[in-house]
Parts: C-alpha cells; sequence; structure tokens
C-alpha cells in the first residue's frame, strides 16, 4: 500500500506542477515560431497586383535581333521582354527577369510560345507559337494581359514570323 501511495505521488507531482503554472502564471500569447517580418516571409514571386501607373503605351519600333541587347546582361540597359510582339519593360522586376533567374529566358526576347506552354526551356522561348492548341494560346493571353496590366509597354517588334503576324494581340 505504501508504494501505491510513492507511486501516485510521483505521478501526480509534475501534473499538479504543470497545472498550478498554467492557472497561476498570467496568460501570455507564446511568440510565433518564425518572427520575420511578413515582408520577408514573402516568397519571390512575378505575381503582383495590377498597376495603375503605368505609362501610356509606345509604339517605338524593334526588330527581333535588337530586342536581344535588352536581355538584363548590360545593367546600363533596360530588361524587357517581348509577348505576342508587344516588348514590355520588366527593369523592376529584375529579380525575376534579370541574369540567372527564373524567367530571364524570355528576357531580350519574343518567347510567346514558351509562355504559352508554361515553358522554361530555351528550345521553346520562341516568337511562333502559331502551332500552339487552343488552351495554350489562351495561357498565352492570360500572360500577355497580366503583363499588359503590370509593365510599360515601350513597343512592338516589326519582323514577326509571318505565321503569327497577323495573330498579334487577338
Amino acid at each position: 500500500m505504501f508504494l501505491v501511495v510513492i507511486y501516485g505521488l510521483v505521478l501526480a507531482l509534475p501534473l499538479l506542477f504543470l497545472v498550478q503554472r498554467r492557472t497561476l502564471s498570467p496568460s501570455q500569447p507564446s511568440p510565433p515560431v518564425n518572427s520575420q517580418p511578413e515582408e520577408k516571409k514573402s516568397l519571390k514571386t512575378i505575381m503582383q497586383p495590377p498597376r495603375d501607373d503605368l505609362d501610356p503605351p509606345k509604339d517605338d519600333p524593334f526588330t527581333l535581333d535588337q530586342l536581344k541587347q535588352f536581355d538584363g546582361s548590360d545593367n546600363s540597359k533596360p530588361i524587357y521582354v517581348c509577348v505576342k510582339g508587344t516588348v514590355f519593360d520588366v527593369t523592376r522586376k529584375s529579380d525575376v527577369y534579370g541574369p540567372g533567374k527564373s524567367y530571364n529566358i524570355f528576357a531580350g526576347k519574343d518567347g510567346s510560345k514558351g509562355l504559352g506552354m508554361s515553358s522554361l526551356k530555351p528550345e521553346d522561348a520562341v516568337p511562333d507559337y502559331s502551332d500552339l492548341p487552343e488552351n495554350e494560346k489562351n495561357v498565352l493571353n492570360d500572360w500577355f494581359l497580366f503583363f499588359q496590366k503590370r509593365y510599360n509597354i515601350v513597343g512592338r517588334v516589326t519582323d514577326m514570323p509571318t505565321s503569327v503576324s497577323n495573330l498579334a494581340n487577338l
């Protein structure tokens, strides 16, 4: 009987200690495990809300060859991405489109086909999207609208492949 009482006390004392500690100490919320500010927690992404401070669209002519110099490799030049023949200035998102970044494959070129295919393969980042199936053309149109609402239009490509030159922005 004596041993049962001892075992009972051994088991009950820690439980009583926890109950007493919880009821007598003021309840304070425990600090969050990750106390970084919210802006530091967010992942780098190209997804941002539409902008209402865009400049009026420009219609400066670019050839596909001229566009290559705006791929982010020269810090003194802006970074341009072309979608369906429309050239967008994406310089403010150099953390995404700059050299070595996830979407740099589209910088300095019209990579419409790759955008429609949701592909980051260099061989897909080409301007001729005429052979995309309808669902991928819809994805490409969504990308065009995304860029149009977030980046300044700085020009148009004048030498798009003939297979898509009549399809641009439709």
